[in-house]
């Protein structure tokens, strides 16, 4: 991210010089520089305005989903897909603490609860390295892990909606739908392609004097003070319940791309009426954990106003200087061919590298008048952000955990998965929103 940000802001500024050496002085007409502190200025003004128009929508959500985890909903899921994992991780066991991390992370990215997934995800890479006969090479478990976790089905985008609505949107959770139906596509690409590369990415053979390390169990003392416990993630459902769930989630992406603009406007109130009832049900004290939730939402936006400020002036000075009216101009006529407006770019191709620098550009397309939070080019730059991950943080951070150096497969596996997002992104909008 620093090469990034300082790139975005050495681009402005040599395009700004560029064209104020160039420059005429008229009457009515801002020097290029002037142009260029101007946004500066503003764009660290918009920054704050947003953290702070973000605050109530992120106490909202986080309070939501802090009921629905303290109701054990993150449990109940996890429950679901365990029959499905064994299947697609046969080499590491059912009862070993790897298949519990893993389900517990897939399940927490699946209900858009970002910070609760991330310590699974790790557990789950020393879990699996517990399991490595090649410490510092990438399983192919791991590399599968990896490739479903950087493109996992999104069943709430919680985050996008909140900025949505934070940025004036009429119906935040439209995305609701066209997120669903890119991360299943995206996953299950994922799995496609971490399976057929393998082959192409074999592991080094164990030599004769190198015997295969046996796998360590989590915790020697359970009760020693840094165990450290993963939470419970219960007994499998039968693998018809399972599958009938899957069916079900199959089922919705037609019924909501059909219906999906209908339906849209029931889905905000029906979540806080369905989450707040499942932990009335469940025996949480909802009102008290509610706050809870809702004080952690409101710290959580306001520690993001540094971040955004950086970045929003970058991508302000970009846009300001020329240099992003040049790119658009460049490639704008061929990607808006297949439904991808050159306005656009810039977040699919920012995705996999940097989460901020593509938040950035995606809200400084929604705030943009000229596009807003609902036209088409709102809704797909939302879309792509609900719809992916930011795979190259995800590989840093899980395999620096471990320490794996050779990954095989897996970013060839992630990439690919997040160019088939990008696509089902596309087609989903195109079809959806093509005249907003």
């Amino acid at each position: 991210m620093n090469l990034i940000f300082l790139a975005i802001v050495l681009a402005a500024f040599g395009t700004a010089a560029w064209r104020q050496a160039r420059h005429v002085p008229a009457a009515g007409v801002e020097a290029p520089m002037q142009a260029l502190s101007s946004a500066m200025m503003a764009s660290a003004g918009g920054a704050v305005e947003l953290a702070l128009g973000l605050v109530g929508v992120m106490t909202l959500f986080l309070g939501l989903m802090k009921v629905a985890e303290a109701g054990g909903l993150l449990v109940i899921i996890a429950r679901l897909i365990r029959p499905l994992m064994t299947r697609m991780f046969p080499e590491v066991p059912a009862d070993h603490p790897a298949m519990g991390a893993m389900i517990l992370n897939l399940s927490a990215n699946a209900l858009g609860l970002g910070n609760a997934a991330t310590p699974f995800g790790v557990r789950a890479m020393q879990e699996l390295e517990r399991l490595n006969p090649r410490p510092g090479t990438a399983t192919d478990s791991m590399a599968l892990f990896l490739a479903i976790n950087t493109s996992g089905v999104t069943l709430l985008p919680t985050g996008v909606i909140a900025i949505r609505a934070a940025a004036g949107s009429a119906d935040p959770a439209a995305i609701l739908p066209t997120t669903l139906f890119a991360t299943v596509c995206a996953t299950i690409a994922a799995i496609a392609f971490a399976f057929a590369l393998r082959r192409f990415f074999p592991a080094e053979p164990l030599s004769d004097a190198e015997p295969p390390r046996k796998a360590t169990p989590l915790r020697a003392n359970p009760g020693s003070p840094d165990a450290d416990p993963l939470p419970d993630s219960g007994t499998a459902y039968p693998l018809w319940v399972s599958l009938l769930a899957l069916g079900a989630i199959a089922a919705a992406i037609p019924a909501s791309i059909v219906w999906g603009r209908t339906i849209s406007p029931w889905i905000m109130p029906l979540l806080m009426l369905g989450f707040l009832l499942f932990g009335a049900l469940r025996g949480v004290r909802v009102y008290e954990v509610f706050v809870d939730g809702a004080r952690e939402g409101f710290q959580v936006a306001l520690r993001i106003i540094p971040y955004l400020v950086a970045i929003l002036v970058a991508v302000g000075m970009l846009r300001a200087s020329g240099a992003l009216d040049a790119m658009v101009g460049a490639v704008g006529g061929f990607t808006g061919r297949f439904g991808l407006p050159a306005e656009a770019l810039p977040m699919a191709l920012l995705r996999p590298l940097s989460g901020s620098g593509a938040y950035a550009v995606m809200v400084s397309i929604i705030e943009n008048p000229a596009t807003g939070p609902d036209t088409y080019v709102g809704y797909l730059v939302t879309t792509l952000q609900g719809s992916s991950e930011t795979t190259f943080y995800v590989l840093a951070v899980y395999f620096g955990a471990v320490q794996v150096r050779r990954m095989r497969h897996t970013l060839a596996a992630a990439l690919l998965a997040d160019a088939v997002a990008v696509i089902a992104s596309v087609a989903i909008c195109s079809y959806l929103f093509a005249g907003s």
